[in-house]
C-alpha cells in the first residue's frame, strides 16, 4: 500500500455529487441509481422508483443534485480544515459503538445503479464523490438490520450533536468529524440535494440508514436516518 503524508490545501472550488437513497430493511437491500460524471445519463428530476422487495437487492433511482454557482471569494468563509484525497478503510463512532475496518467501495455500475454493501456489517462508501475529509459531503452507508438481527448502523438514530465520528483513511490519517444533526426522512421525500449536493468550503459527512416503521407489504422501512457532520481535525 502507498501511503502518502497528510496535507491541507487551499479552499476552492465546489464538488456537486450524484443523488441516491440507500434503504435497507429486515434483510432486503435497496441498491441505489445514482448517475455520476462520465456515467450514464441522468435520470429524469424527482423520480424516485423502488422495485417490488424480493430476496435480492432492489434498486432505486434518484434524481441528480443540481451544481450551483461557485460564490464570490470574498463571501466565503472559513469552516474549518480540508484534507487530500484519501480512501477511508476504517470508522469509529464510540457514543453508538460502532468500529469497522471493512468499509466498501461502492461505485456506480453501467447500468446507473450503486449497489449496497451486501455485508450488513460492513458500511459503503460512495465513490463518486469525496473522500472524507475532502472538500464537499462524503457518503457513508449502512444497513440497519439484517436477517441475523441489528446491523452496523443500528443505532445511528441515537447519535447526538457534537458527536464524534472517527474515519481511517488508507494513507494513514485520521479524519475527525463532530455530528451537526441527525434527521429523519420519508424515503419519499429524501433530501437529495442537501445529502449529495454542494458545499462551499469544507469537509462534511453524511451516514445514511434506514428508519422509522417498517412496512411488513414492502418489506422495507419507511425512512430514511441521516446523519450530517463536519470535519473538525
Amino acid at each position: 500500500m502507498v501511503r502518502t503524508s497528510l496535507q491541507h490545501y487551499g479552499r476552492r472550488g465546489i464538488l456537486a455529487a450524484a443523488a441516491a437513497v440507500l434503504a435497507l430493511a429486515g434483510g432486503v437491500t435497496l441498491a441505489v441509481g445514482l448517475a455520476g460524471p462520465g456515467g450514464p445519463p441522468r435520470p429524469d428530476q424527482d423520480r424516485v422508483a423502488v422495485a417490488d422487495a424480493d430476496p435480492a437487492p432492489d434498486r432505486v433511482a434518484a434524481p441528480v443534485a443540481p451544481v450551483t454557482p461557485v460564490p464570490p471569494a470574498a463571501m466565503v468563509t472559513d469552516l474549518g480544515p480540508l484534507l487530500a484525497a484519501s480512501a477511508p478503510v476504517a470508522i469509529d463512532i464510540p457514543s453508538i459503538d460502532v468500529h469497522s475496518t471493512g468499509l466498501v467501495p461502492l461505485s456506480v455500475g453501467a447500468d446507473g445503479v450503486l449497489p449496497a454493501p451486501t455485508d450488513y456489517q460492513a458500511p459503503g462508501w460512495y465513490t463518486g464523490g469525496p473522500t472524507p475529509g475532502q472538500l464537499g459531503p462524503a457518503v457513508i452507508a449502512g444497513h440497519v438490520d439484517g436477517p441475523d438481527g441489528p446491523a452496523i448502523f443500528y443505532r445511528l438514530g441515537e447519535l447526538t450533536v457534537g458527536a464524534e465520528v472517527l474515519v481511517t483513511r488508507e494513507d494513514g490519517t485520521v479524519a475527525r468529524f463532530a455530528i451537526d444533526s441527525v434527521e429523519s426522512y420519508a424515503k419519499a421525500e429524501f433530501p437529495t440535494s442537501r445529502v449529495y449536493g454542494n458545499t462551499t468550503n469544507r469537509a462534511e459527512l453524511r451516514l445514511i440508514t434506514c428508519g422509522g416503521a417498517f412496512d411488513r407489504a414492502t418489506g422495507h422501512y419507511v425512512d430514511n436516518v441521516i446523519a450530517f457532520g463536519h470535519l473538525v481535525a
